[in-house]
C-alpha cells in the first residue's frame, strides 16, 4: 500500500491523472454542446456542419493540452505556457474566434436562417447557406433594378453579426409597405379617381392585407410597437403639371416589384374604362417656332 501511495504521489503521476481529466471534461463538454444543437437545430445538413464544428474544436482544445502537458516542467510552467498560448492564438485568430461565436449567435438567437431576405453590411439578399464561418447570400439590387437577383453569389463573415445592424425583411413579418403615384390631370375629376384607385388596391390587395392582420398582430403581443394601418391608404400632392395620388399599400417583401407591376395595370385599366372623367398626367413639352423678323437698315 505504501509503494501504491508512493507512486501516485510522483509527479508525473499526478500530472497524467490532471491530464486525463482535462481531456474527460472536454470530451463531455463535446457531447453536450452536439445534444444541444441536436434540439436546436432542424436543418440536417446544417446541424451535421455544426456538430462537425464542436467536435473539431474539442479535438483540437484536447491536442494543445497534451502537447502543454509533455512540454510543461512545473506547474508555473504550465500556466505560463497556456497564457501565452491562449493570447497568441487568440490575437492572431480573432477575426476567425468572433465568425465561430457568430455563428452560434446566429442560431441560437434567430437573428435569420436559409430563405431569409436580409441587407448586412450594405448588401443586400437571400440567405441560401451558414456554415461555422461565413453566411452565403444570393444577392439582389445593385445595378439591376427592384429587388431582382444579380447573379452574385456573396459571402459574408458572421463576425459582422458583432459589427452594425442586420435588416431582415422577412422574420417575424414578412410584409413590406410600398407606394405607387397615379397621376392625373388638374382637370380630371379627382374624388372619381381616388375611388377607382382605392377600389383596385382595395381588391387586388385583399389577400395581403388579410395575412399581413394576423402577423401583424403577433408583433403587437409580442414587441413593444404600435398598432398599424395595414389596409390601402391615400394621400394627394398637387403640383403645377398635375395631381398625384399617392397609394400606400402592403405587399409581400418578395413580390414588391410583382405587385406594383400588377396594381398599376389594374388602376390603368380602372381610368380607361371611366372615359374621359380621369385622364393620366405626363410632362409635355412644346417647342414654339421663333417668328421671323425682318430688319431693315437704312443708311
Amino acid at each position: 500500500m505504501e509503494a501504491f501511495l508512493e507512486f501516485l504521489n510522483q509527479p508525473y503521476v499526478i500530472k497524467f491523472a490532471k491530464l486525463l481529466f482535462w481531456i474527460a471534461l472536454i470530451v463531455i463538454g463535446i457531447s453536450l454542446l452536439r445534444k444541444l444543437v441536436k434540439r436546436r437545430i432542424d436543418t440536417i445538413a446544417y446541424r451535421y456542419k455544426v456538430q462537425k464544428g464542436i467536435e473539431v474544436i474539442g479535438y483540437f482544445f484536447i491536442v494543445m493540452l497534451i502537447a502543454i502537458t509533455l512540454t510543461a516542467e512545473s506547474i508555473k510552467d504550465y500556466t505560463i505556457i497556456i497564457g501565452l498560448f491562449t493570447a497568441g492564438l487568440t490575437f492572431t485568430l480573432q477575426e476567425l474566434i468572433l465568425s465561430i461565436a457568430g455563428s452560434f449567435y446566429i442560431f441560437f438567437v434567430r437573428v435569420y436562417k436559409p430563405g431569409d431576405r436580409i441587407e448586412i453590411n450594405n448588401i443586400k439578399g437571400d440567405v441560401i447557406d451558414i456554415d461555422s464561418i461565413y453566411t452565403t447570400i444570393m444577392e439582389i439590387g445593385e445595378w439591376v433594378s427592384s429587388d431582382n437577383y444579380t447573379g452574385r453569389i456573396v459571402k459574408i463573415s458572421n463576425a459582422f453579426v458583432f459589427k452594425g445592424p442586420i435588416k431582415n425583411y422577412s422574420i417575424d413579418f414578412p410584409f413590406v409597405w410600398d407606394e405607387l403615384n397615379i397621376l392625373v390631370t388638374h382637370d380630371s375629376d379627382l374624388p372619381l379617381a381616388q375611388k377607382l384607385v382605392q377600389q383596385e388596391a382595395n381588391v387586388f390587395l385583399a389577400d395581403y392585407v388579410s395575412s399581413s392582420k394576423n402577423k401583424w398582430k403577433q408583433m403587437v403581443e409580442r414587441y413593444y410597437i404600435e398598432d398599424a394601418a395595414l389596409d390601402p391608404t391615400l394621400a394627394l400632392e398637387v403640383t403645377d403639371n398635375w395631381v398625384s395620388i399617392n397609394l400606400r399599400y402592403i405587399t409581400d417583401y418578395k413580390k414588391r416589384r410583382y405587385t406594383r407591376h400588377r396594381l398599376f395595370d389594374q388602376i390603368k385599366s380602372a381610368i380607361e374604362k371611366s372615359g374621359e372623367s380621369v385622364k393620366l398626367a405626363s410632362s409635355t413639352l412644346q417647342l414654339l417656332k421663333i417668328p421671323e423678323v425682318d430688319v431693315k437698315i437704312t443708311p
